[in-house]
């Protein structure tokens, strides 16, 4: 592990082996030298291959759910506050929430789990590079942090508008006017996480692309 903390793989068997930074491994797998016919048995190393399945999960994770959030905003929702009467209109609506609520939340954990594991293997969660304010000013740090930052806000108004906003917009105990008001509370709050979503996802381009 190097002094900014990246976890390494040994990319050569026996003593000469060399420890390698995993991003540094999938830059230049062959180490500045002409590849061999050895370089696949050495690359793909067990550390490698779990990397690539987490990698793998994140991003399909991260198509259910900013997916889905941009197909509700851009095409479901707008075509059922067309449908009539109000009462099948609301009840599609509650259904609708509720299914990608499971759907959403289920995304969210293997987005979590999986991204904290990603970061762990790529060297970026030691206490020497987190108490490192020199790292977070690099271009990778900061990328990180903002992505950090997007997840973190999508996170609290996700939860905000699936337990809070959106339960209280369908009671019927309220009044047609404070209804009216909260789906449009639900709705506007609907929207601001999906604007977050594609900050998310520029972030997490930077980051991938190393800042």
């Amino acid at each position: 592990m190097d002094s900014l903390g990246h976890r390494g793989v040994r990319v050569s068997p026996g003593r000469g082996g060399v420890l390698r930074p995993l991003d540094s491994l999938a830059q230049d797998p062959c180490g500045g030298k002409p590849p061999s016919r050895s370089l696949g048995r050495e690359v793909l190393t067990m550390a490698g291959a779990l990397y690539h399945a987490l990698v793998f999960l994140h991003l399909v994770a991260a198509l259910v759910w900013l997916g889905g959030m941009f197909f509700l905003g851009l095409v479901g929702a707008p075509v059922l506050r067309r449908v009539e009467p109000a009462e099948v209109r609301s009840r599609l609506f509650h259904d609708l929430g509720v299914r990608f609520r499971a759907v959403g939340w289920g995304a969210i954990g293997v987005l979590l789990v999986s991204g904290v594991a990603i970061l762990q293997l790529r060297g970026m969660l030691s206490w020497t590079t987190l108490s490192d304010p020199a790292w977070w000013g690099t271009p990778i740090g900061t990328a990180l942090a903002w992505k950090l930052l997007a997840v973190a806000a999508m996170l609290a108004m996700s939860a905000w508008h699936d337990f809070v906003a959106g339960p209280r917009a369908g009671r019927r105990a309220l009044s047609p006017e404070k209804r009216d008001r909260a789906r449009r509370r639900s709705a506007f709050m609907a929207r601001a996480n999906t604007a977050m979503g594609l900050l998310l996802i520029y972030w997490a381009m930077r980051l991938a692309r190393g800042g």
